[in-house]
């Protein structure tokens, strides 16, 4: 085969490979991958948490959800949960959702489908074994959902979701404020609203701009006659059983 095809068609496998991340495309996420994208039930906000279980940024947020009295899913990493699996005992305890969010955070940019099924498989059966719940849901880290994580999420029974809102918490400078600020407008009835309980990916300590939005964004939620609360009441499908 001419080296110029031998390019083409790895550039059609890669192609092929990253189709599925356009559910990130506004357009895509509004009309043709809603579900995907996270939009719900229309008086619901779905409160998410993205890179712990963290010995440092979960337990005041799970304290803080304690306070206003809500419930949120949590997509835990298999690294991090390996290391701190009583957190992930502990938010289950409290009335939390565990959700797979892979074992390592980082982009799987070029096909490698035995290696998306073998990572995703060993993320599924730690946040299985050590939250002691099955999950039901998936967000490929970044929200860059390949073909190959598609797959290996199908295989195991979990339907990707990802985010319609976010804080922009991860930020170096974010306050509560401005995570509040920045979610706002999005914060409207069937919206998933990404949020970080943990800085392993993020700037240092930025989980306490999140700490300090909670109260906002749950008065904004109130005020609009809203209920915030985890992805199992959002009205978004589970995956087949």
């Amino acid at each position: 085969m001419r080296p110029a095809l031998v390019l083409g068609a790895a550039a059609a496998v890669e192609l092929l490979h990253l189709a599925p991340a356009a559910v990130r495309l506004p357009p895509v996420r509004r009309h043709l991958a809603r579900r995907t994208a996270g939009f719900g039930a229309p008086g619901h906000v779905a409160l998410t948490f993205d890179d712990g279980p963290d010995p440092r940024g979960t337990p005041p947020i799970l304290d803080a959800l304690d306070a206003l009295g809500i419930r949120a899913t949590f997509f835990l990493l298999g690294g991090m949960l390996e290391r701190s699996p009583g957190l992930g005992r502990e938010l289950v305890a409290r009335g939390h959702e565990a959700a797979v969010h892979g074992w390592h955070h980082r982009r799987q940019y070029r096909p490698a489908p035995a290696r998306d099924l073998r990572e995703l498989r060993r993320a599924t059966e730690a946040v299985a074994e050590l939250s002691g719940t099955r999950p039901h849901w998936y967000r490929p880290p970044y929200g860059v959902l390949t073909a190959g994580q598609l797959h290996a999420a199908r295989r195991l029974r979990l339907r990707p979701v990802l985010w319609t809102a976010w804080g922009r918490d991860w930020e170096p400078g974010a306050t509560g404020a401005s995570v509040h600020a920045t979610a706002r407008p999005r914060l409207t009835g069937g919206a998933t609203l990404l949020l970080h309980d943990s800085d392993c990916t993020s700037a240092p300590d930025s989980w306490r701009a999140t700490l300090a939005a909670l109260p906002l964004i749950a008065a904004h939620c109130r005020h609009h006659g809203l209920t915030l609360g985890p992805l199992r009441d959002h009205a978004v499908p589970g995956p087949a059983r």
